[in-house]
């Protein structure tokens, strides 16, 4: 396995002049070798039909450091970023519209955009790996480890905003209608920033240490209440919206979705809402049967493509926020009011702790699929090179404008499909990113993509986010302490995710002391988010509850009949030399009886 040039010892290779590495790109660019090389490209895009021939050939191996021709590079970086794309896009569709802060199309647009520009930029701190001067420290892991906007932070937005309308931090009209709350986005971002330094701190702790304190027994259930608050969310949104028609009012604007005015629009729950959803979760179960390689990795964005051309053939779409959407865009074309909001910062601060033990796994299962070293100092420093761009990510994407970012686990699909683990696919990766978010009629695209077919979509990401953290529970032997905690944990989070405003009515303070009133909320919303709940319950309960003797874990197949095997095998010994002796004798008395007759 070789990771150079990212050893920990000393480079003792030769290094590259400046001059040989601009010979190496003009040749890269001028030779068929370097510009498209011999690889099987059909195998990409070969699909899997019952009547085709299957083939065995396994395509080649691309390793960290490998040769690889240009467009290869870049094929392989499109296939990356397409996986990427869904993923990247819905976090600041949801929080932007009905659902988050109700800002105006123009604002979610802009946030689509920089999420796409951010995710490429900060994607490539990852990749390239820096070296903190004079210390044994990292920043990156030098892999294909991609970054996107996390899931993670939605159901603490969510619950947040809901809070910020009820206590007026947010406007709202006379007649209830939520308005738009730029301020509200604003303190969600610069408080993220503030927690993000939990994260940069925690990089610094030996990765043993922090899987001693942050085991799979409190990661998995954590990931699993994420993933099951967020399929609510896509449900609504596939039978029409998550917003004010989501309950049906018989007057208003919201009495059909989206709402009265917009193209098509129907009451919640329509069967026409329904079917468009359904059309985007076929076709992505279709992709994954019959899909090539490189349909497979992007089927939940062909999906989305199938969902928009039936849209928009039976009269959906709304073109007017493309026609008006600028040309180009970027970072900082519209700002959010920053400030801190005290009731969510215990709530984001378990969103990086999730953060930072879904890098870990991320980057250890990169490492597997790139044919690296799982175990080790190289490793070990991977883990805390990542871990410290994860937290700097999250960082920097507040002061970005973009919520925080999470270590993409979806494409080490990709490496393991396309068998690439180079960093030129990675780099190819950002590029496209970057070029999708400065062209904003992209993102103006994106935003217009009516809910149904959205809906469709999220329920199958976030449904993955579930499977993700079950995946993880698996890995805990389930013992009785393990079981126990479990329960406890789980129990509290998923009352909190099925009733949400269980604890709403605890506290009954309305004095004018804003502090006080602020810790109140804090612990309303930590209480009412159900993974935060299942998160501080289980670390609380693991470092307390000590392993009992007979909850040591044994030999897997080990029971009461194999621990007495040995004594069974030493008593059926004996027995059998006791038969033996008595056959002997009595074979002997018969002879000698034969004897004396004769």
């Amino acid at each position: 396995m070789d990771d150079s040039p990212d050893k920990i010892g000393p480079e003792m290779s030769p290094r590259k002049s400046y001059g040989d590495k601009a010979r190496s790109v003009v040749r890269a660019f001028t030779t068929k070798d370097g510009l498209v090389g011999d690889y099987d490209y059909a195998f990409l895009f070969k699909p899997n039909l019952p009547f085709m021939p299957k083939t065995r050939r396994a395509a080649p191996f691309f390793g960290l450091n490998e040769h690889m021709p240009v467009l290869l590079a870049l094929l392989l970086g499109f296939q990356h970023a397409l996986s990427m794309l869904a993923g990247i896009i819905t976090p600041p569709i949801i929080l932007a519209g009905q659902g988050g802060v109700n800002l105006s199309p123009e604002d979610a647009q802009y946030l689509v955009s920089t999420s796409l520009i951010v995710c490429g930029i900060l994607s490539s701190v990852q990749i390239t790996r820096f070296h903190i001067y004079k210390s044994p420290y990292y920043i990156g892991t030098g892999l294909i480890s991609v970054v996107g906007t996390s899931f993670t932070v939605i159901p603490v937005a969510t619950g947040a905003f809901a809070q910020m309308y009820a206590t007026g931090y947010c406007p709202t009209a006379a007649d209830g209608t939520k308005l738009p709350c730029p301020r509200g986005y604003g303190a969600l971002i610069a408080t993220g920033t503030v927690c993000a330094l939990l994260e940069i701190l925690l990089s610094f702790t030996r990765p043993t240490m922090l899987k001693r304190i942050f085991p799979p027994l409190v990661t998995g259930p954590t990931v699993a209440l994420i993933g099951i608050s967020l399929i609510q969310s896509g449900f609504k949104d596939w039978a029409g919206g998550s917003g004010s028609c989501f309950g049906r009012p018989e007057t208003g604007d919201f009495t059909v979705c989206p709402a009265v005015g917009a193209p098509h629009a129907l009451p919640w729950g329509s069967a026409e809402f329904i079917g468009l959803g359904f059309s985007v979760f076929v076709t992505i179960i279709i992709c994954e049967r019959f899909g090539s390689p490189i349909m497979k990795s992007c089927a939940v964005v062909i999906g989305l493509l199938v969902g928009c051309i039936i849209a928009g053939a039976t009269g959906y779409f709304s073109h007017s926020g493309i026609d008006a959407a600028p040309a180009v865009s970027f970072i900082w074309v519209k700002t959010f009011p920053l400030s801190v909001y005290g009731p969510i910062v215990l709530p984001l601060l378990a969103v990086y702790i999730v953060l930072m033990m879904e890098a870990i796994g991320d980057i250890t299962a990169t490492c597997d699929v790139s044919r690296l070293e799982v175990e080790g100092k190289l490793f070990d420093s991977r883990i805390q090179g990542g871990v410290l761009a994860d937290g700097i990510n999250g960082l920097l994407s507040g002061l970005l404008t973009i919520t925080p970012l999470s270590t993409f686990a979806q494409n080490n699909g990709v490496i393991a499909l396309t068998r690439c683990a180079n960093r030129k696919a990675g780099y190819a990766c950002c590029f496209f990113l970057l070029i999708m978010g400065i062209f904003s009629k992209f993102a103006a695209a994106l935003v217009a993509i009516p809910s149904p077919v959205l809906g469709g979509m999220t329920t199958f990401l976030f449904a993955a986010v579930a499977i993700s953290g079950v995946r993880i529970i698996s890995t805990v032997p389930f013992t009785r302490r393990n079981r126990f905690i479990l329960t406890a944990a789980m129990s509290l989070g998923f009352g909190a995710t099925l009733v949400p405003n269980w604890f709403s009515y605890v506290f009954t303070y309305s004095g004018d002391n804003h502090a006080k009133q602020g810790f109140f909320n804090a612990i309303v919303l930590v209480c009412e988010t159900g993974f935060a709940l299942t998160a501080f319950v289980a670390i609380f309960l693991n470092l307390v509850l000590q392993e009992e003797v007979e909850d040591e874990v044994v030999d897997e197949v080990m029971t009461a009949d194999k621990v007495d095997d040995e004594a069974d095998r030493e008593e059926w010994a004996r027995i059998e030399r006791r038969s033996g002796d008595v056959e002997k004798g009595g074979v002997a008395g018969a002879g000698g009886a034969a004897r004396e007759k004769v």
